[in-house]
């Protein structure tokens, strides 16, 4: 075998030599950082290192009842039911008004208050007494595109509510009103919910409702016990007559109602109460419609914007009211925010800015 040539052994010993060089470099570095392992990189993709950006899973949010954020495992496919049930000291005790997602209270001829009372969520056999429409009904039950019962009305007021929901009424003919012979007329009317929502027209209703109020996952996290201040106790003047109450019963976590002083309890012996009481000062204004009496019909102004009230846990926060138009939803906000209400059935109060008035203790 032949020698190396010079040059070859030349190349050989540089070869050597850069061989040598760089394992002592290698054996430098280690040596620096304390004889420790290099930390593991990330996944490598095309030979440049990348860091895995894909964020965590956001946890689902509960299925809840869209008019009282409620949990739930489903939610009923029906639509809203509005029901007008009458607050006369004749109409009471009523039926059905502990099992209402929403009751609005406002007042009508002769500084009477009466209900504008909201189902989905439960279906209860029997709500009387049953009466008839006002004139700002409307704006109340547009946003939910779904039913409207009421015994009768002027036909003006009629009218109004066939343009933003699907009417069912006594007068009109339409089946599952009956009459309770124990009362006197016209504070006898009366239905089962079931025989209502049967009535409805799938092709036109929507069903379920939207969410009207925003509503907070726990009672906990409500905006009125976030941030709002002690209120344990609301007295409101709707009128010189009527002076509902409310008192917060930490126990069941709930607002107990009164009339003027006296418990208020349903036909079935339960009492009266929600998780939240929602008091929107209003304008209210005579309309050019009489009742049968002659005391002129008052309309409730429920669009533009106001004060309001949130009551939920013990606590009250202030705010905003605002609503664009009649089939607009409300919304109550504070510092630009929406109030986020406590789960569970809401009782709203539309207190006249002019003659009512709203004390907290």
């Amino acid at each position: 075998m032949q020698a190396a040539t010079a040059p070859t052994r030349l190349r050989h010993g540089a070869r050597t030599v850069l061989v040598a060089l760089t394992v002592a470099a290698v054996g430098l570095v280690a040596g620096c950082s304390g004889g420790k392992s290099p930390a593991p990189t990330e996944t490598v993709s095309g030979g440049v290192p990348t860091a895995d950006k894909t964020a965590p899973p956001s946890p689902a949010a509960p299925t809840v009842w869209p008019l009282t954020g409620v949990k739930t495992d489903k939610v009923a496919d029906r639509p809203a039911l509005a029901v007008k049930i009458e607050n006369s000291t004749d109409a009471r005790p009523q039926y059905g008004l502990e099992q209402a997602d929403t009751v609005w209270e406002e007042v009508v001829e002769g500084g009477i208050t009466r209900f504008l009372v909201v189902f989905q969520s439960k279906t209860p056999s029997r709500i009387e007494p049953i009466r008839s429409v006002r004139p700002m009904d409307a704006a109340v039950v547009a946003p939910l595109h779904g039913l409207f019962a009421f015994s009768g009305g002027q036909t003006p007021f009629v009218n109004a509510a066939k343009k933003v929901a699907q009417v069912i009424t006594m007068d009109g003919g339409s089946p599952g009103f009956h009459r309770d012979p124990n009362r006197a007329a016209p504070h006898n009317v009366f239905a089962d919910t079931k025989d209502l929502f049967a009535q409805a027209d799938t092709s036109k209703t929507t069903a379920p409702p939207p969410e009207q109020f925003r509503f907070a996952r726990s009672l906990a996290q409500s905006t009125a016990v976030t941030s709002g201040k002690a209120a344990t106790k609301a007295t409101i003047h709707m009128s010189a007559a009527y002076v509902p109450g409310w008192t917060y019963d930490a126990s069941k976590k709930v607002y107990l109602r009164n009339e003027t002083g006296v418990p208020s309890k349903s036909a079935e012996g339960v009492r009266l109460s929600g998780a939240n009481v929602v008091v929107l000062r209003v304008k209210v204004v005579n309309t050019k419609y009489k009742d049968p009496a002659g005391n002129p019909v008052p309309d409730t102004v429920l669009e533009g914007t106001g004060a309001a009230t949130v009551l939920s846990g013990g606590k009250a926060v202030t705010g905003t009211w605002t609503k664009k138009s009649t089939g607009a939803v409300l919304r109550v906000t504070a510092d630009g925010k929406d109030i986020l209400l406590a789960p569970g059935e809401t009782w709203v109060e539309l207190v006249p800015t002019g003659s009512g008035s709203v004390a907290l203790s």
